[in-house]
């Protein structure tokens, strides 16, 4: 990985003061880098021009904004999408904001995210799911046109996937191919669906269950002028939430 400041500050500390010179400026530009979050020469020229760090929320965002603009013109689907992540990520107040303040900035195309996506590599889950819900901005209009698939190609190439797996993870988000019955589940990832663990009791499960499922039923998402995509992936989620209720209901043995 470049970091800047740190190749920059071990050629300063070299002119002044030789081999010396240049271990202490390499730490020093270290420290730089790491206070400034610098990966890149262009994260060094977009913090001199005044543009703060991407933080991985705000990234996701960022990437958003951007697919959602990548055709000259953001519309409702667009930003009911971008309320429905903020929503799944259990958003604060002040977390909101900045994700729209994020989405705001994507839209305009000026950022440079190659090397945040490739520091994000590292993190393969916390990868997957940006790419998922790029996947699901791209269809939140109810089409995926050329100029959004050859974004979310470019941003997977970067974040480490092959063509194979992009391919395999864009057929999940083609309507007519994504099966409404969800896959068979262990018990550790009911649990994790439901954000709850196996000493949770019996009655915060149940409030756990609703809460999301009130949060993710299709008729809710459909009373607010969702494409029928959206519509699909409720449905889906909602699918989910039961079988993870079902299976965790059983396995606990309550009613």
């Amino acid at each position: 990985m470049l970091w800047p400041g740190t190749l920059i500050g071990a050629g300063a500390g070299f002119a002044i003061a030789s081999i010396p010179g240049a271990m202490l400026g390499a730490l020093l530009g270290q420290a730089l880098d790491r206070r400034l979050q610098l990966h890149s020469w262009a994260q060094l020229r977009e913090r001199l021009g005044g543009r703060p760090a991407l933080r991985n929320d705000e990234l996701l965002f960022v990437l958003l904004g951007r697919l959602a603009k990548s055709n000259g013109r953001v519309v409702d689907g667009h930003i009911h999408q971008a309320r429905q992540e903020m929503r799944s990520l259990d958003m604060t107040e002040s977390a909101q904001r900045r994700a729209i303040a994020a989405f705001n900035r994507g839209k305009s195309g000026a950022d440079r995210v190659r090397s945040y996506l490739r520091v994000l590599k590292a993190q393969p889950h916390a990868a997957e799911g940006v790419l998922r819900a790029c996947w699901r901005m791209a269809w939140a209009d109810g089409k995926a046109d050329d100029a959004e698939r050859d974004l979310i190609d470019l941003w997977g190439k970067w974040l480490g996937w092959t063509p194979q797996q992009l391919q395999a993870l864009a057929a999940d988000f083609k309507p007519e191919h994504r099966p409404l019955v969800s896959r068979g589940i262990t018990y550790q990832e009911a649990l994790r669906l439901l954000g709850v663990t196996a000493t949770t009791e019996p009655s915060g499960i149940k409030q756990a269950y609703r809460r999301l499922l009130s949060r993710h039923h299709p008729d809710k998402i459909a009373g607010t002028g969702a494409s029928p995509a959206q519509v699909r992936e409720a449905t889906e989620r909602t699918r989910e939430l039961h079988n993870a209720y079902t299976l965790i209901r059983e396995r606990r043995d309550f009613r």
